[in-house]
């Protein structure tokens, strides 16, 4: 677990130097510094599952608003035949844009529970 913590914080600590020329660096920044901090605590042998739990839970809110939202990930799968996110890297349109940033939620999920699990079944049987 520890490589994997290893690799997951610095895999957002990019993410989040990535955001300076993103039309809201404010919001995603400290989304993907969130997740660095909590994989760095995890990565030096620090679990803090109530932490865990307000990052997922956050997550997974925002996640829902960018599924559901008028320009978010439904509108892409459904009104533009889910259209490639990988064109380019300047997304000029709001549904790629938001679906990418769903994407980046999920990994952010998937990482944030993988540790909680982890630490919670460590503790369980330790």
């Amino acid at each position: 677990m520890k490589i994997f913590n290893l690799v997951f914080c610095i895999l957002f600590l990019v993410s989040a130097a990535l955001q300076y020329n993103d039309p809201d660096p404010y919001i995603w920044a400290p989304i993907y510094l969130y997740g660095a901090w909590l994989c760095y605590q995890a990565f030096i042998g620090k679990y803090n599952l109530k932490a865990y739990l307000f990052g997922i839970g956050i997550y997974v809110v925002y996640a829902l608003y960018l599924l559901f939202d008028k320009t978010g990930v439904l509108n892409w799968y459904e009104e533009h035949d889910a259209e490639s996110i990988v064109q380019s890297m300047k997304a000029i349109k709001p549904w790629i844009e938001e679906t990418r940033e769903f994407g980046g939620l999920i990994i952010l999920i998937v990482v944030l529970s993988i540790n909680y699990f982890f630490y919670r079944k460590s503790r369980l049987i330790g």
